[in-house]
């Protein structure tokens, strides 16, 4: 199994570990990936993933090694597969949360690109080095990388095949965190829980509206944002949250329903 699985309160650690290929994703990998997801998703005491990879690399990108000999027909079809998996990851009602520590490159910037919130350590590196090779990137690069910081600066990252250093990768707002290697993790986790402490549904309806905002107009958007607001008050986490609150009492938790 190149990916493993633990889960800590309501919270699920996949760890992509092939330490020896810097994590590469390779077709078995990216099925055990799969499966450690279709597992989270269906837990119901799991409420936030975090995403991390196994010694110095979060991953190094696809397995270039397998890649090499690819027909065009045979690559489309590990292209569309590795989409498939990433989408799981984007489309997941639960949040998601890289950690990456070291390098992230090609396939794992793309991996780090489909979670909900990038934090990375200080020697993380993120780059799409496709062109490098004489490919695109094929597991959304060209479409994340551009949505993340702009159309210009996702050009001059792809176009020249560079590699950006963590502190650059925050400037950029392709992370939204840079701390310590030491500290990245546990980071994540403290990161994973708070979420996890809110009311579930409305988190899950704010992932919602802003995935689905973020890809159409802002009339659009908005209207799916409305949608959210509303359906928030059909649960018993927004009577009881509202009601202590105008009480000024404490509240004891979220039943999230």
């Amino acid at each position: 199994m190149n990916v493993l699985y633990e889960v800590r309160g309501h919270v699920a650690l996949l760890t992509i570990s092939r330490p020896e290929a810097l994590n590469a994703l390779n077709t078995d990998t990216l099925k055990d990936l799969e499966q450690v997801l279709n597992q989270a998703e269906a837990d119901e005491n799991v409420y936030v993933l975090v995403i991390t990879g196994a010694g110095k690399a979060f991953v190094a990108g696809a397995d270039i090694s397998q890649m090499k000999d690819f027909t065009a027909v045979e690559a489309r079809a590990f292209g569309e597969y590795g989409n498939s998996v990433f989408a799981k990851i984007e489309n997941s009602a639960k949040p998601v949360i890289a950690a990456v520590n070291g390098y992230a490159l090609g396939g794992g910037c793309e991996l780090s690109m489909a979670c909900d919130i990038r934090l990375a350590g200080t020697k993380a590196k993120f780059g799409q080095p496709e062109v490098g090779l004489g490919i695109t990137p094929g597991f959304g690069g060209t479409q994340r990388l551009p949505r993340l910081v702009g159309a210009s600066k996702a050009k001059e990252l792809i176009l020249t095949a560079g590699t950006i250093g963590a502190e650059e990768a925050a400037r950029i707002g392709l992370v939204s965190r840079v701390l310590p290697d030491e500290e990245l993790l546990d980071a994540a986790l403290e990161l994973a829980d708070k979420i996890a402490s809110n009311a579930q549904i409305a988190v899950r309806q704010s992932k919602a509206a802003i995935s689905n905002g973020t890809q159409v107009d802002i009339q659009t958007g908005l209207a799916y944002e409305v949608q959210a607001f509303a359906v928030c008050f059909a649960t018993e986490d927004q009577k009881d949250a509202m009601t202590a609150f105008v009480n000024k009492d404490k509240l004891n938790g979220f039943k999230n329903r």
